[in-house]
């Protein structure tokens, strides 16, 4: 598991690889992650947005921005979390990804950025 913590807010995340397929006669390696958003500061939380360096071994790093996780803007209040799951397409059976998310502190408005780890992919048979 790979864990930052950032203005009171942990974020944990934990990876694991789905498999491969074939899409536009390619094979892609597929990566699911599940995160974990912990509010350990005193005040409640909503995230707003996210910004995603995607790492591909055999790509161009790419860049995903986004409102929200999966469609939601989660509040999370003190001492609860927020875990969602979500997935990767990658040209390589290695990779990774980092980012933050953009988020408000509802107690005073403040804006705030909170880093995302970087988290590796690897499928089973490409390591040692």
């Amino acid at each position: 598991m790979f864990t930052q913590i950032t203005k009171g807010i942990k974020v944990s995340v934990k990876t694991n690889f789905e498999g491969t397929f074939f899409k536009n006669y390619k094979v892609h390696y597929a990566f699911g992650y599940t995160v974990t958003i912990e509010n350990q500061s005193k005040h409640p939380v909503q995230l707003m947005a996210r910004h995603w360096d995607i790492f591909d071994t055999l790509k161009e790093m790419e860049t995903v921005d986004g409102e929200g996780v999966i469609g939601r803007k989660p509040v999370i209040q003190p001492g609860k979390s927020h875990t969602y799951s979500s997935g990767c397409l990658l040209a390589s059976p290695i990779g990774a990804m980092m980012g933050y998310y953009h988020m408000v502190n509802l107690g005073n408005s403040e804006d705030f950025e909170v880093e995302i780890p970087l988290f590796k992919f690897a499928a089973p048979f490409a390591i040692n």
